[in-house]
């Protein structure tokens, strides 16, 4: 181990990155930095930069292609010699190749940005709750949980991974969904409760402490499981390229989610329909 790892200043560093960041939460400037952050991660946002740098690649290879080819005209109409028409030729054909899949890469980008394209947009996201509330940090955790799991299915309904059914994909970012409304429902009781223990006569206020804490309970132990089917999905990610069955491990999760949903609905008294 590097003896700069045992540095007693290292501990304090750290200490005053970590109260810096909970003094600036809920500041103006973490929640545009956390909205640019979100913007870059974007599945639209990141096909949109492959894309271009794909595009960029393609056109360097072109660049390339006719400089070597413009070579191997030049020698074999006489006006330079032999060499170069033997050089622009044969140099030509790596390039040539390179080209060629930058191509084919790029009509996939196309096709994935259609199929983005005409995918239903998600559903605005309601605020976060106030940085006094107890529904503030789980309501966190289940927005950057949300945003895992939407980019992990545009991941499995991609057309090259042909060992995870449509079905599926979809069955998982419908329970997802599910699941985050009946959360946010929790989440909405949470914060009713909340203000009613702050306005309640002082003798009064012990029903409603107590309906927080169980409300807050709930409502964490909501957003753990959330997470556990984000977890699910990366794993089923990874299985599509090992000898596994992906399907298998999103289903399992999927269903143990839709139970958690239900029993969320009937807890807040959500329906979706």
């Amino acid at each position: 181990m590097e003896p700069w790892r045992n540095r007693p200043n290292n501990e304090i560093v750290r200490k005053v990155v970590n109260e810096l960041g909970a003094s600036l939460q809920g500041h103006p400037l973490a929640e545009q930095a956390r909205y640019r952050m979100q913007k870059w991660n974007d599945p639209r946002a990141k096909l949109e930069r492959k894309r271009k740098r794909t595009n960029a690649v393609l056109t360097f290879w072109l660049i390339v292609i006719s400089m070597l080819g413009t070579l191997a005209v030049l020698g074999f109409t006489g006006v330079l010699g032999t060499w170069a028409a033997v050089t622009g030729a044969i140099g030509a054909a790596v390039p040539t190749v390179l080209a060629v899949r930058s191509g084919f890469k790029l009509r996939e980008l196309k096709a994935d940005r259609v199929r983005l394209e005409l995918a239903p947009p998600p559903p605005p996201r309601p605020p976060l709750p106030a940085h006094i509330s107890s529904a503030r940090v789980p309501m966190e955790k289940l927005h950057g949980a949300e945003d895992t799991m939407n980019q992990l299915l545009v991941q499995l309904d991609s057309p090259a991974l042909t060992s995870m059914p449509a079905e599926s994909v979809q069955h998982a970012r419908q329970t997802a969904q599910e699941a985050s409304a009946a959360i946010r429902a929790v989440s909405a009781q949470l914060q009713a409760v909340e203000r009613a223990r702050d306005t309640a006569p002082h003798l009064e206020r012990a029903s409603l402490v107590e309906g927080v804490r169980v409300l807050r309970t709930q409502l964490a132990d909501g957003v753990d499981r959330y997470c556990a089917l984000v977890a699910a999905a990366g794993q089923a990610l990874a299985a599509s390229t090992q000898f596994q069955d992906p399907r298998e491990v999103l289903d399992d999760a999927t269903d143990h989610m839709a139970g958690l949903a239900s029993a969320m609905r009937d807890v807040s008294g959500y329906s979706a329909y």
